[in-house]
């Protein structure tokens, strides 16, 4: 993953319980392609777009777990703090802060609107 300033958007995420015929759709639609991403996590696509020289997003298969979804994430200095001030904004956890095998810490939320978005930190390196 390309390194990007905080406070802007550095992934993006579908999770359907229905990931080949999403992976069809969006494929055919964008010309996106689809891998397993390097952790091996088979329920896990990434998705690289024409001409893109990095993966910038990823098909989640929920195996219908929870509802389906598409969110945008944005990279943060401090997953927590970030929380902390959404909660304060009038935003609401949905996946608190949560620290990924390999290092990455991620969270969900949705704004004072009610929309669900989610924040991360990268690994440190």
């Amino acid at each position: 993953m390309a390194t990007v300033p905080y406070n802007s958007v550095g992934w993006f995420e579908i999770g359907t319980d229905r990931p080949e015929e999403t992976k069809r759709f969006y494929g055919e639609l964008f010309d996106w392609t689809f891998s397993i991403g390097a952790d091996g996590e088979p329920a896990y696509s990434e998705i690289t777009a024409p001409g893109a020289s990095e993966v910038s997003g990823g098909v989640f298969a929920s195996g219908g777990a929870f509802p389906d979804y598409a969110i945008f994430y944005v990279v943060v200095e401090d997953v927590a703090a970030s929380v902390a001030r959404a909660e304060a904004l009038g935003g609401k956890v949905i996946v608190p802060p949560t620290t990924a095998e390999g290092g990455l810490v991620f969270a969900q939320l949705h704004d004072s609107a009610g929309h669900h978005f989610g924040v991360f930190t990268p690994p440190a390196v």
